[in-house]
């Protein structure tokens, strides 16, 4: 019994840092940059803006995500979300598939 209080325990640890910790960071685009990934320095990365609520994401900080070859950054998990659930009106068409 003494196991099998141990091991739940553990396995309550791990799933709240997996979901609120460490975890949740490399789910969200955090994760970028911890492995052999050199990451640009702040003056020579460009500018963000977020495609939901308009606001300036600054380099390296907030929320990204790959669409269509194209990089979106977030300044929030709201925002992340809004994006994820309606593609089509927040993504940007290419310039090259406009009419």
């Amino acid at each position: 019994m003494d196991g099998l209080l141990s091991f739940l325990l553990f396995a309550g640890f791990f799933f709240l840092m997996m979901r609120f910790g460490c975890g949740a960071h490399l789910m969200r685009g955090h994760g970028a940059g911890h492995g052999s990934e050199k990451l640009p320095a702040p003056d020579d990365a460009e500018r963000h803006v977020d495609p939901v609520c308009g606001k300036d994401v600054p380099p390296l900080e907030g929320y990204g995500k790959m669409h269509a070859g194209a990089l979106y950054r977030f300044c929030s998990c709201d925002c992340l979300d809004a994006f994820e659930a309606d593609l089509n009106r927040y993504a940007r068409v290419p310039e090259e598939v406009r009419p």
